[in-house]
Protein backbone atom coordinates (compact mmCIF):
# COMPACT_ATOMS: atom_id res chain seq x y z
CA UNK A 1 0.00 0.00 0.00
CA UNK A 2 1.03 3.94 -1.06
CA UNK A 3 2.41 5.97 2.45
CA UNK A 4 0.48 8.32 1.80
CA UNK A 5 -2.61 6.09 1.98
CA UNK A 6 -1.21 4.70 4.69
CA UNK A 7 -0.63 7.48 6.79
CA UNK A 8 -4.14 9.05 5.41
CA UNK A 9 -5.80 6.01 7.15
CA UNK A 10 -3.78 6.26 10.22
CA UNK A 11 -5.54 9.91 10.97
CA UNK A 12 -9.10 8.84 9.80
CA UNK A 13 -8.24 6.21 12.09
CA UNK A 14 -6.95 8.43 15.42
CA UNK A 15 -9.80 11.30 14.47
CA UNK A 16 -12.24 8.22 14.80
CA UNK A 17 -11.43 7.13 18.15
CA UNK A 18 -10.77 11.00 19.08
CA UNK A 19 -14.82 11.48 18.25
CA UNK A 20 -15.86 8.44 20.20
CA UNK A 21 -13.63 9.91 23.24
CA UNK A 22 -15.22 13.12 23.22
CA UNK A 23 -18.78 11.80 22.65
CA UNK A 24 -18.06 9.50 26.28
CA UNK A 25 -17.05 12.66 28.12
CA UNK A 26 -19.23 14.80 26.63
CA UNK A 27 -22.18 12.29 27.86
CA UNK A 28 -20.68 11.60 31.68
CA UNK A 29 -22.93 12.93 33.54
CA UNK A 30 -26.14 11.26 35.14
CA UNK A 31 -28.43 14.13 36.01
CA UNK A 32 -29.69 13.69 39.73
CA UNK A 33 -32.21 16.32 39.99
CA UNK A 34 -32.81 20.42 38.96
CA UNK A 35 -34.18 23.40 40.66
CA UNK A 36 -34.72 27.03 39.41
CA UNK A 37 -34.43 29.72 41.53
CA UNK A 38 -32.64 32.66 43.53
CA UNK A 39 -31.05 31.96 46.90
CA UNK A 40 -33.57 30.67 49.08
CA UNK A 41 -36.58 30.85 46.75
CA UNK A 42 -36.24 28.01 44.27
CA UNK A 43 -38.76 25.24 42.74
CA UNK A 44 -37.58 21.51 41.57
CA UNK A 45 -37.73 21.47 38.31
CA UNK A 46 -36.63 18.23 37.29
CA UNK A 47 -39.98 16.49 35.85
CA UNK A 48 -40.15 19.92 33.69
CA UNK A 49 -36.30 19.18 32.67
CA UNK A 50 -37.19 16.04 31.59
CA UNK A 51 -40.38 17.18 29.27
CA UNK A 52 -38.22 19.72 28.07
CA UNK A 53 -34.87 16.95 27.12
CA UNK A 54 -37.40 14.82 25.21
CA UNK A 55 -38.52 17.82 22.83
CA UNK A 56 -35.02 18.97 21.82
CA UNK A 57 -30.51 18.53 22.90
CA UNK A 58 -30.63 22.45 23.63
CA UNK A 59 -33.14 25.48 24.76
CA UNK A 60 -33.17 29.04 26.11
CA UNK A 61 -34.53 28.88 29.45
CA UNK A 62 -35.95 31.52 31.97
CA UNK A 63 -39.51 31.82 34.03
CA UNK A 64 -41.90 31.01 30.94
CA UNK A 65 -39.56 27.40 30.09
CA UNK A 66 -40.56 26.47 33.83
CA UNK A 67 -44.07 28.08 34.04
CA UNK A 68 -43.25 29.82 37.37
CA UNK A 69 -40.92 33.07 38.49
CA UNK A 70 -39.59 31.74 41.90
CA UNK A 71 -37.97 35.30 42.40
CA UNK A 72 -39.86 38.39 40.89
CA UNK A 73 -36.85 40.92 40.37
CA UNK A 74 -34.41 39.08 40.59
CA UNK A 75 -32.14 36.93 37.90
CA UNK A 76 -32.95 33.08 38.63
CA UNK A 77 -30.21 30.57 38.12
CA UNK A 78 -31.01 26.59 36.83
CA UNK A 79 -28.66 24.05 38.91
CA UNK A 80 -28.21 20.71 38.06
CA UNK A 81 -27.20 18.14 39.75
CA UNK A 82 -25.00 15.12 38.05
CA UNK A 83 -23.12 12.57 39.08
CA UNK A 84 -20.12 11.91 37.29
CA UNK A 85 -18.81 8.52 35.79
CA UNK A 86 -16.58 8.23 38.55
CA UNK A 87 -19.05 8.88 41.51
CA UNK A 88 -18.57 12.25 42.12
CA UNK A 89 -21.24 15.27 42.45
CA UNK A 90 -21.30 18.21 40.21
CA UNK A 91 -23.77 21.11 39.96
CA UNK A 92 -24.11 22.87 36.35
CA UNK A 93 -25.91 26.41 36.43
CA UNK A 94 -27.34 28.37 33.63
CA UNK A 95 -28.21 31.97 34.02
CA UNK A 96 -31.70 32.87 33.47
CA UNK A 97 -31.87 33.18 29.94
CA UNK A 98 -29.14 31.32 28.77
CA UNK A 99 -29.16 28.12 26.75
CA UNK A 100 -29.08 24.93 27.97
CA UNK A 101 -26.95 21.95 26.18
CA UNK A 102 -27.78 19.00 26.86
CA UNK A 103 -25.22 16.98 25.40
CA UNK A 104 -22.97 16.55 28.24
CA UNK A 105 -25.75 14.82 30.15
CA UNK A 106 -26.24 10.60 29.74
CA UNK A 107 -29.69 9.62 28.44
CA UNK A 108 -30.52 13.20 28.26
CA UNK A 109 -33.05 12.66 25.40
CA UNK A 110 -35.05 9.41 27.68
CA UNK A 111 -35.57 11.80 30.43
CA UNK A 112 -34.69 8.35 32.49
CA UNK A 113 -33.23 10.41 35.15
CA UNK A 114 -33.86 12.91 38.23
CA UNK A 115 -33.54 12.61 41.99
CA UNK A 116 -30.66 10.84 42.74
CA UNK A 117 -30.94 7.10 43.68
CA UNK A 118 -34.28 8.15 45.46
CA UNK A 119 -36.28 8.84 42.37
CA UNK A 120 -38.42 11.59 41.71
CA UNK A 121 -41.83 11.62 43.84
CA UNK A 122 -40.79 8.65 46.45
CA UNK A 123 -41.26 10.90 49.86
CA UNK A 124 -44.12 10.05 52.00
CA UNK A 125 -45.41 12.53 53.77
CA UNK A 126 -46.23 12.09 56.78
CA UNK A 127 -47.55 15.03 58.24
CA UNK A 128 -46.84 19.05 58.03
CA UNK A 129 -46.69 22.27 60.44
CA UNK A 130 -46.33 25.62 60.13
CA UNK A 131 -44.75 28.35 62.45
CA UNK A 132 -41.56 29.10 64.51
CA UNK A 133 -40.00 26.01 67.08
CA UNK A 134 -42.42 27.61 70.05
CA UNK A 135 -45.11 28.13 67.91
CA UNK A 136 -46.55 26.13 65.09
CA UNK A 137 -49.70 24.28 64.33
CA UNK A 138 -50.58 20.92 62.31
CA UNK A 139 -51.27 22.27 58.49
CA UNK A 140 -51.53 18.57 56.81
CA UNK A 141 -55.22 18.61 55.93
CA UNK A 142 -54.80 22.64 54.06
CA UNK A 143 -51.53 21.01 52.72
CA UNK A 144 -53.93 18.04 51.03
CA UNK A 145 -56.64 20.20 49.51
CA UNK A 146 -53.60 22.05 48.08
CA UNK A 147 -51.91 19.18 46.70
CA UNK A 148 -55.25 18.44 45.08
CA UNK A 149 -55.48 21.78 42.99
CA UNK A 150 -51.91 22.72 41.99
CA UNK A 151 -48.09 20.64 42.08
CA UNK A 152 -46.74 24.14 43.46
CA UNK A 153 -48.26 26.91 45.19
CA UNK A 154 -46.59 29.68 47.00
CA UNK A 155 -47.12 29.88 50.81
CA UNK A 156 -47.24 32.07 53.94
CA UNK A 157 -49.98 33.22 56.68
CA UNK A 158 -52.79 33.15 54.14
CA UNK A 159 -52.23 29.77 52.63
CA UNK A 160 -52.91 28.15 56.29
CA UNK A 161 -55.10 30.78 57.01
CA UNK A 162 -53.14 31.53 60.39
CA UNK A 163 -50.26 33.09 61.32
CA UNK A 164 -49.02 31.17 64.37
CA UNK A 165 -46.18 33.66 65.82
CA UNK A 166 -47.01 37.14 64.87
CA UNK A 167 -44.03 39.79 63.56
CA UNK A 168 -41.65 36.45 62.61
CA UNK A 169 -40.34 34.26 59.94
CA UNK A 170 -42.45 31.00 59.68
CA UNK A 171 -41.17 28.31 58.22
CA UNK A 172 -42.99 25.30 56.48
CA UNK A 173 -41.99 22.25 57.82
CA UNK A 174 -43.25 18.45 55.92
CA UNK A 175 -42.24 15.59 57.71
CA UNK A 176 -41.73 12.26 55.36
CA UNK A 177 -40.54 8.91 55.02
CA UNK A 178 -37.64 8.09 52.57
CA UNK A 179 -38.00 5.23 50.42
CA UNK A 180 -35.26 3.55 51.67
CA UNK A 181 -36.58 3.82 55.43
CA UNK A 182 -36.07 6.26 57.79
CA UNK A 183 -37.28 10.34 57.58
CA UNK A 184 -36.32 13.65 56.32
CA UNK A 185 -37.74 16.77 56.97
CA UNK A 186 -38.19 19.48 54.07
CA UNK A 187 -38.53 23.12 54.93
CA UNK A 188 -39.92 25.82 53.07
CA UNK A 189 -39.39 29.47 54.04
CA UNK A 190 -42.17 31.61 54.26
CA UNK A 191 -43.16 33.29 50.66
CA UNK A 192 -41.59 30.49 49.60
CA UNK A 193 -42.69 28.21 46.32
CA UNK A 194 -43.44 24.68 47.23
CA UNK A 195 -42.91 21.80 44.57
CA UNK A 196 -44.81 18.90 45.37
CA UNK A 197 -43.37 16.36 42.44
CA UNK A 198 -40.76 14.84 44.89
CA UNK A 199 -43.79 13.74 46.71
CA UNK A 200 -45.54 9.87 46.39
CA UNK A 201 -49.42 10.53 45.84
CA UNK A 202 -48.94 14.29 45.94
CA UNK A 203 -51.85 15.33 43.54
CA UNK A 204 -54.71 12.58 45.12
CA UNK A 205 -53.86 13.50 48.62
CA UNK A 206 -53.76 10.13 50.40
CA UNK A 207 -50.87 10.51 52.58
CA UNK A 208 -50.73 12.81 55.91
CA UNK A 209 -52.63 9.53 57.71
CA UNK A 210 -49.71 9.64 60.97
CA UNK A 211 -46.12 8.00 61.52
CA UNK A 212 -44.23 11.01 62.65
CA UNK A 213 -44.41 12.27 66.13
CA UNK A 214 -41.93 13.90 66.66
CA UNK A 215 -43.32 16.98 66.92
CA UNK A 216 -41.18 20.35 65.59
CA UNK A 217 -38.02 17.95 65.42
CA UNK A 218 -34.94 18.36 65.51
CA UNK A 219 -34.10 22.86 65.20
CA UNK A 220 -30.56 22.26 65.18
CA UNK A 221 -30.76 21.00 61.51
CA UNK A 222 -29.64 17.90 59.18
CA UNK A 223 -26.55 19.23 57.75
CA UNK A 224 -23.13 19.93 59.14
CA UNK A 225 -21.61 23.32 57.95
CA UNK A 226 -17.85 21.74 56.44
CA UNK A 227 -17.19 25.06 53.97
CA UNK A 228 -18.04 27.54 52.55
CA UNK A 229 -17.15 29.54 49.14
CA UNK A 230 -18.30 33.20 47.77
CA UNK A 231 -17.73 34.00 44.04
CA UNK A 232 -18.14 32.47 40.24
CA UNK A 233 -16.11 29.07 39.33
CA UNK A 234 -13.14 30.44 38.44
CA UNK A 235 -12.88 33.26 40.56
CA UNK A 236 -13.80 32.57 44.56
CA UNK A 237 -13.22 33.07 48.00
CA UNK A 238 -13.59 30.87 51.25
CA UNK A 239 -15.70 32.83 53.26
CA UNK A 240 -16.23 29.75 55.69
CA UNK A 241 -15.12 32.27 58.83
CA UNK A 242 -17.29 35.20 58.14
CA UNK A 243 -20.89 32.55 57.72
CA UNK A 244 -19.70 31.52 61.46
CA UNK A 245 -19.86 35.00 61.89
CA UNK A 246 -23.36 35.83 60.11
CA UNK A 247 -24.59 32.65 62.05
CA UNK A 248 -24.00 33.81 65.87
CA UNK A 249 -25.86 37.30 64.91
CA UNK A 250 -29.08 36.00 63.16
CA UNK A 251 -30.50 32.37 61.41
CA UNK A 252 -31.29 34.36 58.12
CA UNK A 253 -29.34 37.27 56.05
CA UNK A 254 -29.38 38.75 52.87
CA UNK A 255 -25.78 38.18 51.37
CA UNK A 256 -23.94 39.72 48.98
CA UNK A 257 -20.70 42.00 48.24
CA UNK A 258 -20.82 43.64 51.63
CA UNK A 259 -21.62 41.05 53.44
CA UNK A 260 -18.59 38.87 52.93
CA UNK A 261 -16.30 42.34 52.50
CA UNK A 262 -15.21 41.04 49.25
CA UNK A 263 -15.79 40.96 45.25
CA UNK A 264 -14.07 37.80 43.67
CA UNK A 265 -15.45 38.79 40.39
CA UNK A 266 -16.73 42.07 39.41
CA UNK A 267 -19.36 42.49 36.97
CA UNK A 268 -20.33 38.82 37.46
CA UNK A 269 -23.29 37.22 39.37
CA UNK A 270 -21.53 35.47 42.48
CA UNK A 271 -22.99 32.39 43.88
CA UNK A 272 -22.29 31.10 47.97
CA UNK A 273 -21.90 27.51 48.08
CA UNK A 274 -22.25 25.87 51.54
CA UNK A 275 -20.42 22.16 51.56
CA UNK A 276 -21.69 20.27 53.86
CA UNK A 277 -22.16 16.63 55.51
CA UNK A 278 -25.96 15.15 55.65
CA UNK A 279 -27.09 12.76 58.35
CA UNK A 280 -25.95 9.71 56.60
CA UNK A 281 -22.73 10.59 56.19
CA UNK A 282 -23.58 11.45 52.48
CA UNK A 283 -22.05 15.28 51.20
CA UNK A 284 -24.29 17.88 49.62
CA UNK A 285 -23.80 21.30 48.56
CA UNK A 286 -26.30 24.07 49.46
Amino acid sequence: MHPQKILRNCLAAVAFVMVLAASAVAQQYQILRADYGYGDRRVDVTQRLRELARQDTTFRMGNSTFGVDPAPGQVKVLRIWARGAGGETRTFEYREGSVVDGSMFSGWGSGNWGWDDADNGQYQILEARYGVIDSNVDVTQRLKELARQDITFRMGNSTFGVDPAPGRVKILRIYTRAPRGGHRIFEYREGSVVDGSMFNGWGRGDWGGGGWNGGWGDDEGQYQILQARYGVAENNVDVTPRLKELARQDRTFRMGNSTFGVDPAPGRVKTLRIYTRGPGGARRMF
